[in-house]
């Protein structure tokens, strides 16, 4: 990511071999579009491929299998959870509150 967005349009550069030029000046102009705006389509359309797979959550069948089966009976906490989760939730159970904590 960008330490920081631009606020305004930004010029990107490539060096390519005289054949991709040729190439990528042809599907150009058969989109109808200029180079510049033909390149940014294809870049943009396969950066977003590229993003939406990556937040993905890819598993095998046994993967996927045993996490559901944690999900439905997690494990019991240990110790060092347990006295996060004590320590968590102290403060809030000693707070001004009308919410009714369980003991």
């Amino acid at each position: 990511m960008l330490a920081s967005e631009p606020k305004h349009s930004t010029r990107i550069g490539a060096r390519v071999p005289p054949d991709v030029l040729r190439t990528l000046h042809c599907a150009a102009d058969l989109t109808g579009a200029t180079l510049s705006q033909f390149l940014v389509q294809a870049a943009l359309k396969e950066a977003q491929v590229v993003i939406e797979h990556e937040k993905r959550l890819h598993l095998s069948p046994r993967d996927a299998e045993r996490l559901l089966d944690l999900l439905e009976h997690p494990p019991l906490p240990n110790s060092a959870l347990a006295a996060a989760q004590n320590r968590y939730e102290t403060p809030k159970r000693d707070a001004d509150s009308a919410f009714d904590w369980p003991a």
